[in-house]
Parts: C-alpha cells; structure tokens; sequence
C-alpha cells in the first residue's frame, strides 16, 4: 500500500531541483498569467483579485500544500458562484468575508480529516476528469489562438457566460472571423513547441531539456506582433490596451501599493446569508481540491501520494488570507498542475515560484507582459490539453474493460458538455453503479456436479446480491443435493437470511435435499444450527 508522502523539511530539497523547477515556476506563470485575469473578470470581481489569488496560491499554498506538483489559484468552477453571491451579498468587500469563512470552514475540514472523502471517487471518473479537462482546454484555446476573444481565459462551462455562444458555436464564429495575425503566431508556436517536444525535450543534455519552451513562445509571439506592426500592420495584434493582449492592470499614478487591494467588511458577520455563501464556496472549492490532488497524483512522474488533509488545511489558511486582502477564492486546478507537471517540476518549489513571478509581474513587469498576444499562449495551453487526451488513453481504458470504459466516457462527455462538477457528478454515480454491480455479481458461486450442488458465499452477503442468490435457487432441480456454505461471510443481511430458510419448504416440496451450514444472520449473534431438508 503507498504511503503518503511524510511533511517535508528544507532540508529535502536539493538546491539541484531548480534545473527544473525553475523553468516549470515559469512556465506555469505564463500560463496560469492569463487565466487569473480572466477568472477575476468572469467573476464580477477587480482584476487584481485573480492575481491577489494567484500569488496566494503559489506562494502560499504551495509552501503548506500537501502535495508536491499541485498548482493552487483562482478557479474557474467557482465564478458563476462568486459572480452571484457578489450580487446578492451587495458588494465585493462583503464577499470577501464569505472568503474567509470559507477557508475557516476548509481548515476546520483539513483538522477533522475530511480529506479521505476524495477515495470514494472510482479511477475511471479521475481518469475522465483529466482527459475531459485536457479536450476543454484544446477547445476553449481555438478561438484565441484564431484571434477571438469574445470568451474568457479559463472558462469551462459549454455555455459561455461572456458572450452567449457555446463551446462548438465560439470556435466556428472563431473560424469566420480569424486573424491572420493571431493564425500565424499560434501556428508557428504550435509548430516550435511540437519540435521542442520531440527533439529537444527528448535530449539528455540537462540544459536544453531543462530550458522553458513556452517563454521561447511567448518571447516569439511578441517579436512577431511588433514585426506586423510595421511591416504588415493589417495583421498587428494591437497594444496593450487590445482585447487579444494580456491585460495586468497597472497601479495608477500617485497610488499607494496598498491601492490595488480590497478588505472585507465584516460587519456583514451580522448577516445570515453571509455563512450560507462561505459554507457553499467551502463545500465546491474542497471538493474541486480533491478532485484535481488525486488527479495530480496520477500526473507526477514520481508517483508520491499527496496528504488530502494537509492540503484542506493549506487551502483553507490560503483562503482566509485571500479573503483579508482581497482575493478570489482558491482551489487546486488542474490546468496549472498539469502545465506543472509536463514542464517537469520535480517539488513545490515552482509553484512558489509561479507565485513569486505573479507577484514580480504585478509591480514591476506589468507594461512589458501587456505584449504578450494571447495567440501563442494559447499555443502553450493546447499542447497541455493534447498531453491531458493523448488517443492512447481511450485505448488503454478501453481494454481495461466497460466497466472502466463506461464512467470514463460519461465523465469526459458531461464535463465538455456541462461543466466540470456536473461532468464528474454524472461520472461518480455511474462509477459507483458499476462498482456495486461488479462487487454484487461475484458475491457467491454456483458448483454443480451431477446433482450435487454447492452454493459457497464469497463475502459479506447483502440484500443487493438477493435477486441472483434467489434466481440461482430457482434454477435447482427435482433430486439435486444442495449445500449452502456461508463460512466466509462474516454479514448475510436479514432479507437473505430469511430467503434461505424459507427456501426450506420449496425444496421439500420440490424433492431437493437442502443442506444451510454456517449461516448466520450477524456475525454477533449464535449460528444456527445446521439446517437440512430431505
């Protein structure tokens, strides 16, 4: 059995894990860049707040974080909830105290050990979740990477909130109005990264295997839009001020540092409606949490076994101080961890340092990064959802059997067709079906010799296993020797129990000699003694 990974000193980390944990913190700052900035602004909430989050979550999170690949930031489940509690609460500032309720809740949780509820989730749903995340991501990135910026970055939902299209009718809309710009960036990006991946990415010289091949993207996209500018200005992309460009949004002249952050009123604690917000931002976000940390566990190369209840505890301190300085709410998210993992970081230490870099962006960096077309970062993100749905996935669930194949691709369709916790609710419930059909077909078996027959119990027999333990008596001809053996269920529920000895008066009728040995009704009270029918 794995064992979870043991919390870890500063010790454990080897100054010769920055090769590639420095590369992978900045690669998943240019991803995760885009995403805070547009997650804040589905939400109805300051820009700033996405990036508030997002170095909360690197930072933060990352240091406390039971696992040692995950990505925390501001999650895009969470917007449609956040864009109507802002509604409904009055104001952002009063959010802002459902936020940190909600990480008081969450660290509650972490001390309480809820963290082993991620177990209950069948492989195959997981399995699901991170090829349906990785088609989603391909999806949403086609319009930008044609040059349509209609969508926010990192919205997941079919039905999009921006701009009322959905995720099919956006990439066609996308198609009729492409950019030859945006086309030619995102192409020639693609095209680099595919390359890298194959040849350099494959190399055994540390320093090119190591090197970030999305900040060669990104450096190329914002060379090439500044060379349309003015050799073929049809094509330019726009500047800062341009929908396609990343758009960090600057501290106004003469403002204090402080002036970017919002703080909680907690005069809204005499509010009612107040901890029914925090209670469901707790319950989403903590399930999203462990969802995606059984997800990263499948990801890291190094197989470790993250602590569910010490990431409760993270989340839950990273929350509250999100709320005290105005920040969206945070979970763990896949698309960071994924881009994490593939730019092979090794510990926690690069997703401190995409928190570091978000923070160095904010104050110093925010007029160069306003370059950057949002064309070659969606270059970045499809070859992050391709890894995500490799074809070879479907094909190995697909020989583990229906039984796998069947929640899996429930779970990948609903979350491409609905969103993401609606896709996995599907997937979990038709998981769990067919685990308890699977665990309920193999409860007994069925020996026949002649007419000597032998009904031996497997395991706990419950009332779920009573229609095939009933249809297997019926099939019981006149003048068989019959013997039920229950010595290895330790549990036969009452229904059974009673169907068993009722069976007594049917086999007498029937001519069947019928033999009950070590049939008990709990594993509490005296066996019976043995029963026989002549």
């Amino acid at each position: 059995m794995k064992q979870v990974n043991p919390i870890r000193t500063l010790s454990t980390y080897k100054a010769g894990y920055l090769r590639q944990d420095l590369p992978a913190g900045l690669s998943v700052f240019l991803v995760a860049l885009p995403l805070c900035l547009g997650i804040a602004l589905a939400s109805g909430a300051p820009l700033f707040s996405g990036l508030v989050a997002g170095m909360i979550g690197g930072i933060i999170i990352g240091t406390l974080s039971g696992s040692e690949v995950s990505v925390s930031g501001p999650a895009a489940g969470l917007a449609v909830i956040v864009a109507d509690a802002i509604i409904k609460l009055g104001s952002y500032e009063a959010f802002l105290v459902a936020v940190v309720l909600a990480g008081v809740i969450q660290f509650v949780m972490g001390i309480i050990k809820a963290g082993r509820f991620s177990s209950f989730f069948p492989d195959s749903v997981i399995k699901g979740m991170l090829v349906a995340i990785g088609i989603v991501i391909i999806l949403k990135q086609i319009p930008h990477a044609l040059g349509r910026d209609n969508d926010y970055e990192g919205e997941f939902e079919f039905q999009q909130l921006a701009d009322g299209e959905n995720t099919i009718s956006e990439i066609y809309r996308a198609i009729e109005t492409a950019s030859p710009g945006a086309v030619i960036i995102s192409l020639i990006s693609l095209a680099f990264l595919i390359i890298w991946d194959q040849t350099v990415g494959k190399s055994t010289k540390a320093v090119l295997k190591n090197f970030p091949a999305p900040l060669v993207v990104v450096c190329g996209g914002v060379a090439l839009n500044e060379f349309f500018r003015t050799a073929v200005p049809e094509w330019y992309l726009g500047d800062t001020a341009h929908q396609h460009m990343v758009q960090i949004p600057t501290i106004a002249a003469g403002k204090s540092v402080f002036s970017i952050f919002d703080f909680p009123d907690f005069s809204m604690l005499a509010h009612p409606q107040i901890y029914g917000v925090a209670g469901t931002i707790a319950l989403v976000a903590s399930l999203e949490t462990l969802l995606n940390l059984e997800a990263s566990d499948r990801l890291d190369s190094q197989k470790r076994v993250s602590s569910t209840n010490q990431e409760l505890i993270a989340q839950g301190i990273g929350n509250m101080l999100s709320g005290l300085i105005g920040g969206l709410p945070l979970t763990s998210v896949v698309v960071r961890t994924s881009a994490n993992v593939y730019a092979g970081a090794r510990t926690r230490v690069s997703a401190i340092l995409h928190g570091v870099f978000l923070l160095v962006a904010v104050f110093l960096g925010g007029a160069l990064l306003n370059l950057i077309p949002l064309s070659c970062l969606a270059a970045v993100l499809v070859m992050v959802g391709y890894k995500l749905a490799k074809p070879s996935i479907f094909k190995k669930v697909y020989r583990d059997g229906w039984s796998q194949f069947i929640p899996f691709i429930i779970t990948v369709l609903g979350i491409i067709f609905t969103d993401l916790l609606i896709g996995i609710a599907f997937g979990a419930v038709v998981g769990i079906g067919f685990v308890l059909y699977t665990n309920f077909q193999s409860t007994f078996r069925v020996m026949r010799d002649g007419k000597k027959v032998l009904i031996e119990f497997d395991k706990d027999m419950y009332f779920l296993s009573k229609p095939q333990l009933k249809e297997a008596l019926g099939q019981l001809r006149s003048g068989d020797d019959v013997v039920i053996d229950g010595r290895k269920a330790p549990f036969i529920d009452h229904d059974i129990f009673n169907m068993l000895h009722d069976f007594r008066e049917t086999a007498k009728a029937q001519g069947i000699h019928y033999e009950l040995q070590h049939i008990t009704l709990s594993p509490r009270k005296k066996k019976h003694k043995t029963a026989v029918v002549s």
